[in-house]
């Protein structure tokens, strides 16, 4: 599926900038819900800045309109000129947040010692040799590495971890897990977040009509 070029930046303007549902900006810019609702409750790893999709012609107004008419509607993105990506080498992580690659690494070896070394430098865009130290504890800062999960670090997305372990678990002959985290809890914020809209929708009108001018007669004007 096409997304845009910066799907956390785009998700971060489209919901300081529209009325779309969690689901839908997750929907078209490749994310996790939680994803969405922790750049929404500013609890993201960094403070992101957002990006506008409809000035990078990868969304049109009207679209927005249809998806914040209808929470069922997913967006479709506008495709737009071809951009240059990265197809080989290790993924590029930014100097702030290289710091964070052992704990992250340290946190997919504890919990999915399944996937490969391999899948692990991809993923989070390191070596082998550094995960090999990680692994058998020979890593020269051994003593500080705390696992952590490299989603909340921000080295990766939900949605490319839940791909990587499955593939893992499948090449592996296990059960793919499932995330049964939003069971019960999906819905329920949904409904929310539209309670809230049409609270705020209320509001507004209530406030119309409590500043409507009043008409004047003479029989007002001059009353004692």
């Amino acid at each position: 599926m096409t997304q845009p070029l910066m799907p956390h930046a785009t998700a971060s303007w489209l919901v300081d900038n529209t009325a779309l549902g969690f689901d839908q900006i997750a929907d078209f810019c490749g994310l996790h819900i939680l994803e969405v609702q922790a750049i929404a409750d500013d609890t993201a790893a960094t403070k992101l800045t957002g990006r506008d999709p409809v000035r990078a012609h990868e969304l049109t107004m009207e679209e927005i309109e249809k998806g914040q008419a209808d929470p069922d509607y997913r967006l479709k993105m506008l495709k737009g000129p071809e951009q240059v990506r990265r197809t080989k080498g290790p993924r590029y992580t930014p100097v702030s947040k290289r710091q964070d690659k052992p704990d992250g690494i340290a946190w997919i070896i504890k919990n999915h010692p399944e996937i490969s070394d391999g899948a692990i430098g991809k993923l989070i865009g390191t070596t082998r040799t550094t995960i090999a130290a990680i692994r058998d504890r020979s890593h020269w800062n051994i003593a500080n590495i705390v696992p952590k999960d490299p989603v909340t670090l921000g080295l990766t997305s939900q949605r490319e971890l839940d791909a990587l372990v499955t593939k893992a678990a499948k090449a592996s002959g296990q059960d793919a897990p499932t995330d049964t985290r939003l069971e019960g809890d999906r819905e329920a914020l949904l409904s929310q977040l539209r309670a809230e809209r049409d609270a705020a929708a209320r509001e507004a009108d209530g406030e119309e009509t409590s500043t409507a001018p009043v008409e004047h007669t003479a029989e007002t004007l001059f009353k004692r």
